[in-house]
Formats: C-alpha cells, sequence, structure tokens
C-alpha cells in the first residue's frame, strides 16, 4: 500500500515540475518580450512633389499598309516571263508576270485580218445607200458586221492583256509564289505588293474616351520588334458609329514609314497623347500596395521623435510604366515609403536605406 502512495507522489511531482517549468518559461517570454526594442525595418523613400502629367489613352492593335494586295491571275495558262525579284521595289504599271498567250495573239491577228475588207464593205454600204442603190437593211447589217468585228478586236486585246500581270501601285514585292514554265489557275496568288512607306494602325476606344480624341491628334506606337523607339502618327479617322456590342469606335492612325522598320501584322501598342496637365503627384508604382479595401502608401512622419510609417489611402489615376498618378489621399513635399513598406503596418517605426535595387539595368541580361 505504502508503495503505491510512494509513486503517486513521485507522479505528481514530475507533472508539477513540468507545469512549473511551462509557467516559468511563459514567464521569462513575456519579460523578454516586454523589454525587446520595437524593431525597425529598413525602407526607402522619395519626397513628392508636382510633376507634369502626361495622360494618354492606351490602345492595342496592328500594323497594315495604306495598299496592300496579294496579286493573283485572272486567266489560266504558262507564265512565260517573271519580270521581278523578291523583295524588289516596282513601279505602278511595271510589268511582273506574264503568262503565254500565243493562242490568243494568233486569233487577234486573224481578227484584225478580216477588219479592212469589212470596213471597206460598210463605207462602200453607205455610199450605195446614198445613191438609193441598197436598202436601209443591208446597210445596217454591214454596220453590224463592223462593229461587231471591231469589238471582237477589242476583246482578244483585253484577254491578251489580262494575261500580263502589273503592279496597280508603287511598292514592294514580297516573296514570290510562282516558277517559270508553272502552269497557274485563276486566282493563283503570285506575290504579295504592299506600299511600305506609310503604315496605318487601326484600334478602339471606349465610347467615353470619344469626346478625348480628334482627327490631326498625335499617337505614339510600339513595337516588340524596336521597344525602344516610339513611332509617331497622326489619327486620320474616325468612325462614325459606334459598335453596338462592344461600345467601342474604330479609329485608323497613319505612320510615316521611311526607315521601313514596320511592317505589316506587326502587333503594336498605341498612346493617344492628350493635353499635358501639371503639377500633379507622380509616384513610383511600388509604392502603392493595392488591397481589395483600397489603396494605400506609407507616409512618413515624426511621432514622439521617431520615425514612423503612417498607412494613407489614396485615389489612383492612370499609369504610364512604372508611374503612377495620384489624385487624393497625399500632398506635395510629403515623404513615402516606395520599397520595403511589405514588412510595415501602420506606425511602423523606419529607417531611410538607399537602395538602387528598383533601378533599370542599362543592359537586360539574357537569360
Amino acid at each position: 500500500m505504502k508503495k503505491w502512495i510512494v509513486v503517486l507522489l513521485l507522479v505528481l511531482l514530475l507533472f508539477g515540475s513540468v507545469i512549473g517549468f511551462n509557467l516559468f518559461k511563459e514567464k521569462k517570454i513575456a519579460e523578454y518580450m516586454a523589454n525587446m526594442p520595437e524593431p525597425n525595418y529598413p525602407v526607402t523613400s522619395i519626397t513628392t512633389k508636382g510633376e507634369n502629367w502626361y495622360p494618354a489613352i492606351q490602345a492595342i492593335g496592328f500594323i497594315e499598309p495604306v495598299q496592300g494586295v496579294t496579286l493573283t491571275s485572272e486567266a489560266s495558262g504558262v507564265i512565260s516571263k517573271i519580270a521581278f525579284e523578291s523583295g524588289q521595289r516596282v513601279k505602278a504599271g511595271q510589268e511582273l508576270v506574264s503568262i503565254n498567250s500565243n493562242v490568243e495573239e494568233s486569233s487577234l491577228q486573224s481578227t484584225k485580218a478580216k477588219l479592212p475588207a469589212v470596213e471597206a464593205t460598210y463605207k462602200r454600204y453607205q455610199d450605195l445607200y446614198r445613191k438609193g442603190s441598197v436598202s436601209k437593211s443591208s446597210l445596217d447589217e454591214a454596220k453590224a458586221n463592223y462593229r461587231a468585228l471591231v469589238s471582237q478586236i477589242k476583246s482578244l486585246e483585253e484577254s491578251i492583256q489580262r494575261r500580263d500581270i502589273v503592279a496597280p501601285f508603287d511598292g514592294e514585292v514580297g516573296l514570290r509564289n510562282v516558277y517559270l514554265g508553272q502552269y497557274i489557275q485563276p486566282g493563283t496568288q503570285i506575290v504579295r505588293l504592299e506600299d511600305t512607306r506609310t503604315m496605318r494602325f487601326r484600334f478602339t476606344v471606349p465610347q467615353t474616351d470619344i469626346s478625348k480624341i480628334q482627327i490631326g491628334q498625335t499617337v505614339d506606337i510600339n513595337v516588340d520588334a524596336y521597344q525602344d523607339i516610339d513611332f509617331k502618327g497622326q489619327i486620320t479617322a474616325i468612325e462614325p458609329a459606334v459598335n453596338a456590342q462592344t461600345g467601342l469606335v474604330q479609329v485608323q492612325a497613319d505612320i510615316p514609314n521611311s526607315g521601313g522598320k514596320l511592317r505589316s501584322g506587326m502587333f503594336a501598342r498605341a498612346r493617344v497623347i492628350l493635353p499635358t496637365i501639371s503639377n500633379q503627384i507622380i509616384v513610383p508604382q511600388t509604392a502603392i500596395t493595392y488591397t481589395l479595401y483600397g489603396d494605400t502608401v506609407y507616409v512618413l512622419k515624426e511621432v514622439d521623435g521617431k520615425l514612423r510609417a503612417i498607412q494613407t489611402v489614396v485615389t489612383t489615376g492612370q499609369n504610364h510604366g512604372n508611374k503612377v498618378r495620384i489624385l487624393s489621399g497625399i500632398k506635395t513635399g510629403e515623404q513615402i515609403v516606395t520599397t520595403g513598406q511589405i514588412r510595415l503596418s501602420n506606425k511602423s517605426l523606419v529607417h531611410v536605406v538607399e537602395n538602387d535595387a528598383l533601378k533599370a539595368p542599362a543592359v537586360t541580361p539574357l537569360l
């Protein structure tokens, strides 16, 4: 009986020791936390100032030529002549491809050979009719035969002309798709011809922005192939009707292409430049914390002699690149956090450090 009492006392002593140790540990942790210094987070910052803001309407679309066509054949036959090279510049009316027309030429010469006799008969009937020697019906028949032959000759000449494919306008041809001696059918694609001196960019804008655009307005256009170049264009046409399904309006801009860099089919981004707005607060996009409850920035202020980050709600406007226009919430001359705010909460203790981690490198490293 005494053995069980001893065991019970040992168990109680063991549990008491564990509980006592945990209470002691919690007390010491609480004392440490109470005496631990407040964390001081490093941040980078800028001081806001009034700047010019260049608002723009953003759009995307594809580049196309002012004039562009895929040349095809209207007739069938064997190609007897190719008078151009791939990638060559050609003039309007320049012959590019000729289809063999020996049979049509022979028919034309045969028909032309009949013309003098038929014309002479018609003129003779005219003289005889004036003298009263032939009837009016005989004269009409001679006249009809003459006119039918003239029309037949013209038809044959047009048929031969259709077998010569010429450039309808000045431009640059692409890669030819036919070969000398090849038999082609009507509609066979021969080559692409484009006038690339001026390119065209079509895009859409919401109907709510229609009052902001007008003919002659400047458009900055950027393509992926030349990311460092802004191509300048001008709005030349605005669709008079709004698309009832999408609420969008089509707009067209012409872009001079003297350097020949732009090519049809290129994907492009455009900015329709609007009037400049002065004295605006512009901040880096990294300074803004976007949440479902609103957009905020951290403003640095002295509180009891310590620099603290005060969370402030802001209203943002348009962005361009990594810059955002602030509509309300902060004023000029305030110091705001640009990086390091991910660890911050309202009134966190901070210190400003120099850091150029967000500075874009001169050369983008290759992957």
